[in-house]
């Protein structure tokens, strides 16, 4: 009943996205390069995804999460960047209640997504580096496939945290949001109703989905780092560091850029830097994953040469 009445008095219909700037130059320069930055994301994680599935030296759980990585890039970008390009063009940057929460949601869950399979991703290099001989066992098939359910079962829950707290707010005044897209913290800004209760909940939910996945990411490669340090084979060492540098170059991304946005305290950056990081999280990173891994794995390299061969 408390959810229905919250509906009823929510008086705005729409929000106005403030964007990245209001110079109309800068707007159109800015159109082209992020329309291109786009494209590319699409057509290099599409690529990587088609590769995976075509080249049987592939079908490795690595390679299998890879490919989920890459389709959760696509998502992570289509949630603003579609929305945003449209925002350069036009003068009323408007975007719907609907619409508001649908965007506030799908940021959310493939942004959590992304941070659980870089966590599957990293345990994977744990398992293949630190029990060679147990790894077909330990990730098989049915074992692979939990995993990436687990992932997107996590990622709705947290989703679901975002949208009990967004229609649990009440929006009663200014309906214009300084940035380029639904975030959650604009959106607390213009809220007009207690919100420490759904705050709680999406800080509890959001925190516990970070701290977990930086958990096993760190204990992963705390363990991947010992035994190459023990292992006597200067090749050796470096073959299996090797496998690990692209994933450790696109987890330093992810969680440099998430920590910085969502962990600083707000009085140490401003809001434009905050959007300039925010373009960088979710519009850039789906674009280098793909171009990360091909680039510095020798295996997808290979598969790639006798493709197109």
């Amino acid at each position: 009943m408390d959810f229905l009445q919250t509906w009823n008095h929510t008086s705005l219909t729409q929000f106005i996205l403030l964007g990245l700037t209001d110079d109309p130059v800068l707007r159109v320069i800015l159109f082209i390069i992020i329309l291109c930055i786009y494209l590319v994301t699409l057509s290099g994680n599409l690529s990587t995804i088609f590769l995976i599935r075509i080249s049987p030296q592939l079908h490795h759980p690595m390679y299998f999460f890879l490919s989920h990585l890459a389709s959760t890039d696509i998502g992570i970008s289509s949630s603003v960047t579609p929305n945003m390009l449209v925002n350069f063009l036009v003068k009323s940057n408007s975007i719907s209640y609907l619409g508001c929460v649908t965007q506030l949601d799908s940021a959310a869950f493939f942004g959590t997504l992304e941070s659980y399979l870089l966590a599957v991703m990293a345990y994977d290099r744990f398992v293949a580096i630190c029990s060679p001989l147990l790894y077909s066992t330990k990730m098989s098939t049915q074992v692979c496939n939990w995993l990436v359910v687990g992932s997107y079962a996590g990622s709705f829950l947290n989703a679901s945290s975002f949208t009990f707290s967004f229609f649990s707010f009440l929006f009663c005044g200014p309906n214009r949001i300084n940035h380029f897209f639904c975030d959650f913290a604009p959106l607390v800004e213009l809220c007009c109703s207690d919100v420490r209760v759904p705050t709680a909940v999406t800080s509890l939910s959001a925190g516990t989905a970070a701290l977990s996945t930086v958990l096993v990411v760190a204990v992963s490669y705390t363990y991947v780092l010992i035994t190459i340090l023990k292992m006597r084979s200067t090749e050796g060492r470096q073959k299996a560091f090797s496998t690990c540098t692209s994933h450790l170059t696109v987890v330093t991304l992810y969680y440099g850029t998430v920590t910085f946005i969502y962990v600083m305290p707000k009085s140490s950056y401003s809001t434009d830097q905050n959007k300039l990081v925010s373009v960088f999280y979710m519009v850039l990173i789906p674009m280098l994953n793909p171009l990360i891994y091909s680039l510095r794995n020798n295996e997808i390299k290979g598969a790639l040469k006798r493709q197109l061969g």
